[in-house]
């Protein structure tokens, strides 16, 4: 269950749902809000996100040996993504990590903050860090935006996706053809207390609204396009959040293995969805090439430009060429665009 958001009170907001349930899904006009927010004239409430902070000298070595990227050095205000992996290279978390200078701060998806948070805490011994878990007390914002917050300006941690990012591998398209280049998004870290006057005057947008330009952008979500098999490379994860010549840690041969010696067993695929009918499919219906099952839908959206969209995770050798059948009950026609090349 995600932690509620303050602004969940806000005028003609609807609650999402599931482990959305904590923000608005909308405000009584996605289409509207979802164009807003691409013109940069509004802001998302992103408050049921975790919120965590590490203090102490050896906070960014120690979180660099943890984790996939690469962030001993990392700048104050400067921002990173990267991954925990399970000992067989399986995504566990995907952590949002920017520095101010004396304290780390990392969101988290919502009702992870204590699974990471414990994790962590567990993981210190007897270096000099400290773990706090600050959820609740600050209330992360999504807004459009790529700098790097200033010196007496809220922290801001800058989305690097679709990077790359450092010595990686991109398994889809180049960034200057990548969709994603589209996606320049912030967020903020405010004080609870403080949320409604770092709104100021923008218009308030759901949630709806913020994952519709991010499945646009193909950029991939933790617990929607992963699962507990899911590999960094089979959601085009190195690109952004992977580091691939740094010092060992966990999972890590398994990410050298794959990307050196094979090619990941799904791949993550954009989908345009024929819109034609009035209900669209879920996430987490089948897709389906003939009879035979070949996947599943990881997100479904509907944009203001390019109508019903979707990612899914299918097997690697599905031919890239053909169009899927989404949904069980009433399955519509899936048109592939390819983000992860087989």
């Amino acid at each position: 269950m995600s932690t509620p958001s303050p602004l969940l009170q806000s005028p003609g907001a609807v609650a999402g749902e599931g482990r959305d349930s904590g923000v608005a899904a909308h405000y009584g006009d996605p289409m509207r809000e979802q164009r807003l927010l691409a013109e940069g004239l509004a802001a998302v409430d992103l408050g049921h996100r975790g919120v965590i902070t590490l203090a102490g000298s050896a906070r960014l070595s120690w979180l660099h040996s943890l984790t996939t990227q690469q962030v001993a050095d990392l700048a104050p205000r400067t921002s990173a993504q990267t991954l925990i992996l399970t000992p067989k290279g399986h995504v566990e978390h995907d952590l949002h990590v920017v520095d101010d200078g004396e304290q780390t701060w990392i969101t988290v998806e919502p009702g992870t903050h204590e699974a990471v948070a414990g994790w962590l805490d567990s993981m210190r011994f007897m270096l000099d860090v400290t773990v706090t878990d600050r959820t609740g007390e600050y209330v992360v914002l999504g807004e459009a935006g790529s700098r790097e917050s200033g010196e007496g300006e809220p922290l801001a941690w800058v989305d690097p996706w679709p990077g790359p990012v450092g010595d990686t591998f991109e398994y889809g398209p180049p960034s200057e053809e990548h969709p994603g280049r589209l996606w320049r998004t912030r967020e903020l870290l405010v004080p609870a207390g403080e949320v409604s006057s770092a709104v100021g005057d923008r218009q308030l947008a759901g949630l709806w609204a913020w994952e519709a330009l991010r499945v646009a952008a193909w950029r991939p979500r933790l617990g929607a396009e992963t699962d507990h098999r899911t590999i960094p490379h089979e959601v085009d994860w190195l690109r952004s959040a992977v580091h691939l010549h740094k010092g060992c840690y966990r999972g890590q041969e398994t990410v050298a293995r794959v990307k050196n010696l094979g090619r990941p067993p799904r791949r993550l695929v954009a989908l345009h969805l024929d819109g034609s009918g009035h209900l669209l499919p879920s996430a987490g219906e089948p897709l389906r090439l003939g009879e035979k099952i070949v996947g599943h839908l990881t997100s479904v959206a509907r944009h203001h430009e390019d109508g019903p969209i979707a990612l899914g995770l299918i097997k690697r050798n599905v031919d890239p060429t053909a169009t899927l059948a989404a949904g069980e009950e009433h399955p519509v026609a899936a048109a592939q665009s390819v983000v992860v090349a087989p």
